[in-house]
């Protein structure tokens, strides 16, 4: 009889030996930095969509992403929509990175309601957002890296009252509807600029649209419509680089400044090659200057502190500049509006 009870504790005592192989060949628990990033065998990949491909300013903000992507060891896919009226175009790359698993997506909103969607579908999907340049409604991004556009269109307004001893007539040509960035600088700027009582804003309600045709096409209207050649007009606001440059070519063509008695107080936003030459010229009295390398760097930047599990500001204003012919060859200006981009670019 003993034999039996033997045998059973033998089984037992083998049974107990396999449960512990067993448990002890389990694989160990994954930590949520492998697949964040945040410093497991995943490699950060953050994809940049900015409003347009074509002006200046967003080669300088994908410059900078690259400085900043370089510099943080993290990877960066480029791609955003030909046109800034591509709406559609925009939200299919946001769509098209959420299906793919991005680690982050970094975003300057065409539109500040109709991005909000798709935004949101992608904080579901665990994948955060940084939206940079032009705000977007809602909470579900983790921070905005922009220009304080508000403050920087009352640069512009400041500079524009003084040109014209505080009285005038005043044409603003806007961008497009929906864009909250030139929005909150043709607002700054009307608040400043009817601020002073003899200052008159005689025209506010139009739009210049995405491309510099549309916003020439516009302004040449404008300029025709408020009799700018007869002097009716002694000062004119565009709140981006499209239409201040369509507003340029407006006025060339009109030759509503071909005498020093109707020359009209001109300033716009953003800059490139040509309207900086402009500026030196004196067709361009003031130039409000962003910094669209720092916004690139800083958006990349935030994302990726981010996802390394740092805690990032909501808000983060890039800085603004009101830049005039007599601060035109300033160092600090110059490094401003002529940043290396072939640095960065190879272009």
């Amino acid at each position: 009889m003993k034999m039996p009870a033997l045998l059973c504790r033998r089984a037992l005592l083998a049974l107990g030996l396999v449960l512990v192989a067993l448990v002890s060949c389990k694989d160990p628990p994954r930590s949520d930095a492998s697949t964040t990033g945040g410093g497991g065998g995943k490699r950060l990949k953050i994809a940049v969509i900015p409003k347009g491909t074509t002006h200046e300013f967003w080669k300088s903000v994908h410059a900078g992403a690259v400085k900043a992507s370089k510099e943080l060891d993290v990877d960066i896919v480029w791609k955003g929509p030909l046109k800034e009226d591509d709406l559609k175009a925009q939200i299919d790359v946001v769509n098209t990175f959420v299906a793919q698993g991005v680690s982050g997506i970094v975003v300057a909103p065409l539109n500040d309601s109709a991005l909000r969607a798709p935004v949101k579908a992608a904080a579901q999907a665990k994948i955060p957002v940084v939206v940079f340049d032009s705000d977007l409604q809602g909470d579900d991004h983790v921070s905005f890296v922009a220009t304080d556009n508000q403050a920087a269109g009352k640069l512009a307004a400041e500079g524009m009252a003084k040109k014209l001893a505080g009285k005038g007539n005043v044409i603003v040509l806007r961008y497009q509807e929906g864009s909250a960035s030139t929005q909150h600088r043709e607002k700054g700027f009307l608040d400043g600029i009817t601020s002073s009582q003899d200052l008159k804003v005689i025209s506010d309600n139009q739009y210049g649209g995405a491309t510099t045709e549309s916003a020439f096409q516009k302004a040449e209207s404008l300029l025709i419509a408020h009799k700018a050649q007869t002097g009716a007009v002694h000062g004119i606001f565009t709140p981006n680089e499209s239409t201040t440059f369509g507003m340029l070519q407006a006025i060339k063509k009109s030759g509503v400044n071909g005498s020093p008695d109707k020359r009209i107080k001109f300033y716009g936003f953003d800059t490139s090659e040509k309207l900086v030459t402009a500026l030196r010229d004196g067709d361009i009295d003031g130039l409000v200057v962003q910094n669209p390398f720092n916004m690139g760097y800083l958006a990349v930047k935030t994302m990726t502190e981010h996802l390394r599990g740092n805690k990032v500001e909501k808000r983060i204003d890039t800085g603004a500049r009101l830049v005039e012919k007599e601060n035109l060859d300033d160092p600090a200006v110059k490094e401003l509006m002529q940043p290396d981009l072939k640095k960065w670019l190879g272009e």
